[in-house]
């Protein structure tokens, strides 16, 4: 199905995190964060290479330990708390073609997503080549319907924050939402050089379960991630 193409993972882990200082190689059941990422992007059928980009000394030498590859330390003006995560992947694929090293798939897998697993990148990746896509993005199931959310108005008056038709329903009688989870993004290098993103005509969602969908950002989160895990 993917004869000739060629597919870069990139898996993007700054050293700075504010929410949860040091997540990306913090211990979660047993190994660093980021090894979650790297093993699952190992047993992929489809990878041709996995990185890790980061700014970090010691993430790089813990993604090496896992089956990672670092080419080069990510640039200072790109690991910075307001640096594009778009930026950080067009450095990636500049590097490569310097080298003349071209690939035709970019796969974006975050680290913070330690539950996607080897079946759902494969899954994402095939995918693609059903869809005859050009992008691929992971989502999931709203954990919350959008429509029990509203604004409040500075007083907190709640007379109109559901709206009439939404009043007294069930879960179950409303339309499915999903949103984005932050674990898979797959797409064409040209495309992504050309448009600089994700989204378009050509993108197709991908979407995968709540349990294995937590985007790990705060301690919440990765008590959460253990928990599943313990199981």
């Amino acid at each position: 199905m993917f004869k000739g193409q060629r597919i870069l993972a990139l898996i993007p882990a700054r050293g700075g995190s504010k929410g949860l200082p040091g997540k990306n190689i913090r211990n979660l059941h047993g190994k660093p964060l980021i090894a979650w990422s790297i093993e699952a992007a190992m047993k992929s059928n489809y990878i041709d290479r996995i990185i890790v980009s980061t700014d970090s000394a010691d993430i790089a030498t813990i993604a090496e330990e896992y089956g990672a590859e670092i080419p080069f330390m990510r640039p200072t003006e790109l690991a910075a708390d307001n640096s594009s995560g778009i930026d950080v992947c067009l450095h990636a694929l500049e590097w490569y073609s310097n080298k003349s090293d071209i690939y035709d798939l970019l796969l974006i897998l975050q680290p913070t997503s330690p539950l996607r697993t080897a079946s759902d990148i494969d899954a994402a990746i095939e995918t693609l080549g059903a869809k005859q896509a050009k992008a691929v993005v992971s989502v999931c199931e709203t954990d919350h319907h959008p429509w029990w959310s509203s604004q409040l108005p500075q007083d907190g008056n709640m007379e109109n924050f559901i709206r009439p038709e939404v009043l007294n329903k069930n879960r179950q009688e409303l339309p499915n939402y999903y949103r984005l989870n932050g674990a898979i993004y797959l797409i064409e290098t040209k495309l992504l050089r050309k448009t600089h993103s994700f989204y378009g005509p050509d993108t197709f969602a991908y979407i995968m379960p709540p349990e294995r969908s937590i985007d790990i950002d705060s301690l919440p989160d990765l008590l959460l991630a253990e928990a599943y895990l313990a199981k």
